[in-house]
């Protein structure tokens, strides 16, 4: 067990440099060649590349499938919601109602045939 955490450390910081070092050249790539072209803006340089993608991490959440950092997100609301009384879900529909002035759409249940 000891070993592999000796292994798991370099590997983790390897792989986030790769990933700054890659990420940032393909962002200044694909900025250089098509945005002057495009809307005739400045060309960018490698670390002005890296800055967009941190800014784009922040403003956008994590990267990958998931996205936002609400994994199974709707796979809670929608326990939550079977797990609701009928009255609760009615106060919970009006509720809704009256603060955002339409519909309301419930999570989709299940329903066995």
């Amino acid at each position: 067990m000891r070993r592999r955490i000796f292994w798991i450390a370099p590997l983790a910081i390897l792989a986030m440099v790769a990933f700054v070092l890659i990420g940032g050249e393909v962002v200044k790539l694909l900025w250089n060649w098509l945005l002057p072209a495009l809307f005739g803006w400045r060309l960018i340089t490698f670390w002005q590349a890296v800055a967009l993608l941190a800014l784009c991490r922040i403003l956008f959440g994590r990267f990958g499938a998931r996205g936002f950092g609400r994994p199974n997100f709707r796979h809670r609301m929608r326990e939550r919601w079977e797990r609701m009384r009928p009255e609760d879900r009615e106060r919970l529909r009006q509720n809704w109602q009256s603060r955002c002035g339409g519909g309301f759409d419930p999570p989709q249940t299940k329903t066995t045939a």
